[in-house]
């Protein structure tokens, strides 16, 4: 009579297990290397990219969000139109003026001056200056918005971020100026 052996379906299993993540690790470097992976600005996104991408950047700005050391005040827009005509105005526009080219990458670059949304919202005047400031400082990943944590100094962060808050509203003429000088 031969003997039947009771371990054997934990065996069984495990190697089933082992055998399914080695199919699907095998067929995601498959897809990875041989798919149709949208990798160019003009391919379409992946199923909900967008979502998963602003869950985790949405989270970590709020955890790290800070205050603006100063308050608003003609000098500060002044300064902050300075260093938004030279560091952002390429991609992202001054008042009435877009950038063509903006629309062309992935994801696009917003104009900052320029209604948008359901609500009329300009640039991004309904975000806190804080959250401005984050991503003007650490960038976002894929995007290709930069850090400018190496090239502004805090306070000319601070500056931008606060005029961009106020971009929905009437800014005194020499901002407008600056903003609409020609490129320096």
């Amino acid at each position: 009579m031969a003997k039947k052996s009771s371990g054997g379906g934990f065996g069984k299993i495990f190697l089933g297990f082992l055998l399914g993540v080695a199919t699907v690790a095998l067929g995601l470097f498959a897809y990875l290397k041989f798919g149709p992976l949208p990798v160019a600005v003009s391919d379409a996104p992946l199923p909900f990219e967008k979502e998963i991408v602003k869950l985790p950047l949405n989270a970590r700005i709020e955890r790290e969000s800070k205050t603006a050391p100063f308050a608003i005040s003609e000098d500060v827009f002044e300064s902050g139109a300075h260093v938004y005509r030279a560091q952002c105005a390429s991609c992202h526009g001054t008042p009435g003026h877009d950038v063509g080219y903006a629309k062309y990458m992935f994801p696009s670059a917003p104009q900052l001056w320029k209604k948008h949304g359901t609500h009329g919202v300009v640039g991004v005047s309904d975000d806190e200056p804080g959250e401005t400031y984050w991503k003007v400082a650490n960038g976002i990943r894929l995007t290709g918005m930069p850090s400018y944590s190496h090239v502004l100094s805090d306070a000319q962060m601070w500056q931008v971020s606060l005029l961009l808050k106020n971009a929905d509203k009437e800014l005194p003429r020499p901002v407008t100026e600056i903003l609409n000088s020609p490129t320096p």
